[in-house]
């Protein structure tokens, strides 16, 4: 390991570049105190920490970064490795290293929740998935850093320190190439988008190189062997440049472009070019003072050497999306082969180098606060992270749908009005700003919302009315029982607990419903009351409601429990000379369908590995798709199919187990019915087989046979039925059970 002198030695004057005296002692005084701290311990990415977080901070001060952004880069991988050290931050080192520190925290842990998500790979569908859980991750990354823009330069310096050990140590592994993949996906893009090529270049370099290291170490091996003729071209051509432009006048520094490996793999890939085919593997630059010059310098290069018109981009009339500018021309030189010549501006290059860092000054005239700048230059900022959002969308995703809705959410987040809070499993959720725990528990779902009695906030058990916050996590607690069995409290709608308009829909809609079915129940009470006044207990109820001019007879009770329909109305309508028939208490019988395997339909069983057999249900265990089925070889009636739970089949089977045959269902017809028996035990009443028989009716479920017995106030009931699959005949029985009086409702 680097002794602490040494590392101090060797890093002191970089730390402090660019600043003023009195922030460079702060600087040197969180340098001081980093190294007595960090001692010998080991960072979180294996190397060493004071090694790698005064790394991070010579990065940083490479970028031109305030003295807060650089005492966050030393004191963030502490609080890490020492959690307890977070609260002194603040008193040690003022409130805004204290909030950097805790925002790439944040991001760090973040990345640590969401990491599955990224690692569940696949093809297909699961790739579809994988894409949206990347745009995901890429959302989670916004939330951390879009309220100070030098949380995402701590971010991405850290990112160059991790993978720069990892490359020294040549550790290739698992973790090391989904490092690299993360980092090739999210930061690099991120880098490129805020303007900072020094570290976008280097980030794609060192993730490429675990991500494709048989590519990597092919290219390099082409870049080295031609190094010396390439190198020797290209020092010629600067000094007859040079020489031409001195002759005109113009003042020019002129340098080689440096070569790298990512970009040339990516275009010899995306153009199917060779090696020696690419134009920018021989290439230089041209600093001039002013943007007339550059248009001066661009005419000298195109009269010494012949262009290319389709490889010229003029970067200075047309910014990229990100501010960049600059002259790219591609010319041919006097060997026939192609060179690359960029001219730009001092200021443009600077920007070029080290991007919106170089641009956004934290320490300026009138505050040197984030929150302080000017509104346009914040909108500015999200902006840029717009667009770069846009990028990687494009790239990553390609789905309409997702793009379209990510992109109306980013446009959100640029207002104040909107927080974005976390499910425990990282799932973020986007909410008003002043949401409660109530908010959340109804974004994820009514239910949850209606079943809400408490919640914790990062861990802590908070009052349902407490403001959440961007960033935090919060887990809902939910009342035990089932679906339905709790509900919101009245509460919820004057107390505070609802910020959400959607919120307070949804606990509204929640009492309108119970409210109606209270007024549903009082008047269905009202209408059975009048009913066995007038001695017309058995009416067909359906009827008497179409009489009166209602749709459905739930449609009746409302109006009557809403005392918008007087009772007298019904008792007229029983004694009117069309009076409505009464119905019987019996069931309707109907005739098997033609359809049915009663009647020789075909059943859709197969039996495993055979063609051609007879197939026949058996009567004792009737079974329906999708039972699990068994055949048993009969004596000249083919193959008899029984439901594998049958007890008349495990007694056949028993007798005979070389007779049992493997059978499944297969495609029957599409109206084909299987006649299956229920029974069903309940206290007797009158009107309990009509009511029976009308859910049947409803399920649309044909009834063929019929057998009652009744005795000690007890009806016990056997219905043979027709039904196109167990799922219709669970449907039906579920509605049984709830009939007044049903003990028990079962298939036979």
């Amino acid at each position: 390991m680097v002794s602490i002198s040494a590392l101090a030695s060797a890093t002191t004057e970089q730390l402090v570049q660019g600043l003023s005296e009195a922030d460079g002692a702060r600087v040197l005084a969180a340098f001081e105190y980093a190294s007595e701290m960090y001692g010998d311990k080991t960072g979180t990415s294996g190397q060493p920490a004071l090694e790698f977080s005064v790394g991070v901070a010579n990065t940083l001060a490479f970028l031109r970064s305030d003295a807060e952004t650089r005492i966050a880069g030393l004191m963030f991988e502490l609080t890490l490795l020492d959690p307890t050290q977070a609260p002194t931050i603040a008193p040690r080192f003022g409130q805004q290293v204290c909030d950097l520190v805790t925002g790439v925290r944040q991001l760090i842990r973040l990345r640590a929740l969401t990491q599955g998500q990224q690692g569940a790979g696949g093809r297909g569908k699961n790739a579809a998935l994988l894409a949206v859980a990347q745009v995901e991750t890429l959302r989670k990354m916004l939330l951390a850093m879009a309220t100070d823009m030098r949380v995402v330069l701590v971010r991405l310096a850290s990112s160059v320190m991790t993978l720069r050990y990892y490359a020294d140590h040549k550790l290739f592994n698992e973790t090391t190439r989904a490092y690299g993949r993360e980092t090739l996906d999210l930061y690099a893009p991120l880098a490129n988008r805020l303007g900072i090529w020094q570290l976008k270049w280097e980030l794609e370099d060192l993730s490429f190189r675990f991500i494709e290291p048989e590519a990597y170490k092919r290219i390099a091996k082409m870049l080295e062997e031609k190094r010396m003729m390439r190198e020797g071209f290209v020092s010629s051509a600067i000094l007859r440049l040079q020489s031409e432009l001195a002759g005109a006048g113009i003042q020019a520094e002129v340098f080689g472009r440096p070569k790298h490996i990512y970009s040339i793999w990516s275009k010899m890939r995306g153009k199917e070019l060779d090696f020696t085919e690419l134009y920018d593997v021989r290439a230089f630059r041209v600093i001039v003072a002013d943007v007339k010059t550059c248009y001066t310098v661009l005419g000298v290069v195109h009269n010494i050497w012949t262009p290319i018109p389709k490889e010229f981009d003029d970067y200075i009339s047309r910014p990229k999306p990100n501010g960049y500018q600059s002259l790219h021309t591609v010319v041919t030189a006097d060997d026939g082969r192609p060179l690359e010549v960029q001219i730009r501006t001092n200021e443009m290059h600077s920007f070029a180098e080290y991007g919106v860092a170089a641009h956004w000054r934290y320490k300026e005239e009138g505050g040197s606060n984030f929150a302080g700048q000017k509104y346009d230059e914040k909108i500015a900022w999200l902006r840029q992270l717009l667009a770069w959002k846009s990028d990687v969308a494009d790239a990553v995703v390609g789905q309409e749908e997702i793009q379209r809705e990510w992109v109306e959410k980013l446009k959100s987040a640029t207002l104040d009005d909107r927080i974005f809070v976390l499910t425990p499993q990282a799932r973020v959720l986007e909410l008003p700003v002043g949401a409660t725990p109530i908010d959340f528990a109804y974004h994820l779902h009514s239910d949850v919302g209606h079943r809400c009695r408490g919640a914790r906030v990062d861990g802590v058990m908070v009052p349902l009315n407490t403001q959440l916050r961007n960033g935090q996590t919060c887990e809902i607690l939910t009342a035990k029982g089932a679906p339905g069995s709790a509900g919101p409290s009245r509460d919820w709608l004057s107390a505070g607990y609802c910020v959400s308009n959607r919120t307070r829909s949804k606990v509204r809609a929640w009492f309108h419903a119970i409210d109606m079915q209270e007024t549903l129940a009082h008047g269905r009470a009202m209408v059975e009351k009048s009913l066995q006044r007038e001695g017309k207990t058995a009416v067909n109820l359906e009827a008497l409601a179409q009489k009166l001019g209602f749709a459905k007879v739930d449609e009746l009770f409302l109006s009557v429990g809403k005392e918008e329909f007087s009772l007298r109305q019904v008792e007229q309508a029983l004694h009117d000379n069309g009076e409505v028939a009464e119905q019987e208490d019996a069931v309707v019988l109907g005739k098997s369908r033609a359809s049915s395997v009663e009647k020789g339909a075909k059943s859709g069983v197969l039996v495993v590995g055979t063609e051609g057999l007879m197939t026949a249900l058996a009567k004792c265990c009737k079974p329906a798709p999708p039972d699990g089925i068994v055949g048993f070889v009969t004596r000249g009636k083919g193959v008899s199919i029984h439901r594998a739970s049958c007890k008349n089949f495990a007694e056949m089977r028993a007798k005979a187990p070389e007779r049992v045959i493997a059978s499944e269902w297969g495609r029957a017809g599409h109206d084909t019915v299987y006649p299956v028996d229920i029974f069903i035990l309940a206290g007797d009443r009158q009107g309990l087989l009509r009511d029976i028989s009308e859910i049947f009716s409803r399920e649309k479920i044909n009834v063929i046979g019929v057998n009652t017995q009744s005795a000690k106030g007890q009806a016990r009931m056997t219905f043979t039925a027709e039904i196109g699959s167990t799922a219709q005949l669970l449907k039906a029985l579920t509605v049984i059970r709830d009939v007044g009086g049903v003990l028990e409702a079962r298939r036979h």
